[in-house]
């Protein structure tokens, strides 16, 4: 068992720097309030300008492994990094691709290495984007370990902040509180905590308003579990020719799911459903689930599979935005970032490639400020990390208020214009390489929305327009041999 204490996990040997000597006035201290992946990247950022950063975790945190931890119930689903997270994390943490597919993560080809049902069709082997798939619990240990290599940042866990330490003047952040233990004095405090957040109410008690919040819920449900897949030959009609498998839903049909492979040579098989169609957490209903699907292929896959846990459901899967980018007044010392600020609906995989954009937004709004005035640009700050959030908000929310139940604001015109287009643009997408490559680079936040409306782009799809954008699919694509 692997006995190096949590701050430092084994593995740091190559860890650059010497610890900082205590600075007990916080003058140069960024505190992070969240181990998870938005938390870490932060922090890692933050310690090319600061001399200390602590990050705190309300979870007690493995030691010995990728274990599963209550602050992150999400992580028993299916989880992606798309192409621009993977960069980023790249560009953040050379060579962490490799040691997490080192560590038994995918790097696939989406969709050529699926078979993915969309909305109109299957596709065809068309290019797209690439996307790393993982347990989240492997995704997180693998990324603490490769934070904490820089002697800078010290990861605790089983802390858990109760709220922010007043500055002089009483409305601006010079630390945090914390449940049983001293406060903690810092220049900076960042709060990628999740949904848990607190800020909202720390912010009253520092005689700031709450911020306004625009929430939108599809009411999508998810129920998880894992298999062993029957071996499958290496050649022949019987090979195995996909890495992966989805058939989304859609507003007449909405029902889903997703199979991938885990790091362990086993599979997730997570299923998708809204409102009342909210996939089951028991047997033999589960598997059940699966044959009232568009497509007989998540059943036929998993049939004769044999179940390694027991389902597992998620429900909180709401929009929801705060937006503290609005707010009139700002605490210098404070910043919110990740799910803490805006969260997806977790079926578009967005979530951790924005975290991944945010960390370097601000890497490159720090770039030349010294920390002594990083306080007073938390404003502009904050802004610059709700920008990171806009185009996955818009895909995620256009595309749930397809779903007559979804709650939240109504759609306006431009929003079912768009909605019109992308479904012409997803007919396109599924055959044409033109237009699967525009929007695989939108939907994996590397290309900028406008990519879409390029007049050759324009033109592919508008050739399109008499197509169906809601056939009856085949049971299997014509390109796969079964």
């Amino acid at each position: 068992m692997d006995d190096t204490p949590d701050n430092h996990p084994a593995g740091s040997d190559d860890a650059h720097g010497s610890p900082p000597p205590p600075d007990d006035d916080g003058r140069d201290h960024a505190v992070v309030l969240g181990a998870g992946l938005a938390g870490l990247l932060t922090a890692r950022v933050l310690a090319e300008r600061f001399a200390r950063v602590t990050v705190l975790e309300r979870d007690e945190l493995p030691e010995d492994g990728p274990r599963f931890r209550p602050g992150v119930p999400q992580s028993r689903h299916a989880h992606v990094l798309w192409s621009r997270g993977i960069e980023v994390m790249e560009r953040l943490l050379p060579g962490i691709t490799a040691e997490l597919t080192g560590a038994g993560a995918a790097l696939l080809d989406s969709p050529r290495d699926f078979l993915w049902l969309s909305p109109a069709d299957w596709f065809q082997p068309v290019p797209g984007a690439r996307l790393l798939v993982a347990g989240r619990e492997l995704l997180d240990w693998t990324l603490r370990r490769a934070v904490c290599r820089d002697r800078r940042v010290e990861v605790l866990g089983g802390r858990l902040a109760t709220g922010l330490v007043a500055g002089p003047d009483g409305r601006s952040v010079a630390g945090v509180t914390l449940r049983d233990r001293p406060p903690l004095t810092a220049r900076l405090v960042v709060d990628a905590t999740g949904r848990t957040s607190k800020t909202p109410a720390w912010l009253a008690a520092l005689g700031h308003p709450a911020p306004e919040v625009t929430r939108y819920d599809s009411h999508l449900g998810y129920s998880s579990r894992v298999y062993a897949l029957p071996a499958a030959p290496a050649a022949g009609a019987a090979a195995r020719r996909w890495r992966g498998m989805y058939v989304q839903g859609r507003p007449d049909s909405p029902r889903g799911g997703v199979l991938v492979p885990l790091e362990d040579g086993t599979w997730l098989l997570t299923l998708v459903g809204n409102g009342v169609h909210a996939p089951p957490t028991g047997d033999p209903e589960f598997l059940e689930f699966t044959r009232t699907l568009r497509s007989p292929a998540l059943y036929e896959a998993v049939r004769d599979a044999e179940p390694l846990s027991a389902p597992v459901g998620f429900r909180a899967t709401a929009n929801e935005w705060r937006h503290y980018e609005r707010l009139e007044r700002w605490p210098d010392g404070l910043l919110v970032v990740g799910d803490a600020a805006c969260r997806f609906n977790p079926v578009y995989g967005h979530g951790m490639t924005v975290a991944a954009a945010t960390a370097q937004a601000l890497d490159e709004a720090l770039a030349g400020l010294p920390a002594d005035r990083v306080p007073a640009e938390c404003r502009a700050l904050q802004r610059r990390a709700a920008a990171q959030a806009s185009v996955a908000w818009q895909i995620a929310t256009s595309e749930d208020l397809r779903y007559p139940w979804t709650e939240g604001p109504p759609p306006d015109r431009a929003t079912r214009v768009l909605q019109r287009y992308m479904s012409r643009v997803m007919v396109g997408a599924n055959t044409d390489p033109a237009i699967s490559a525009a929007f695989f680079g939108v939907l994996s936040l590397s290309a900028p929305p406008n990519t879409l409306l390029a007049p050759g782009t324009v033109l592919r799809v508008l050739s399109k327009w008499r197509l169906p954008t809601a056939p009856d699919a085949p049971p299997y694509p014509a390109h796969h041999v079964r």
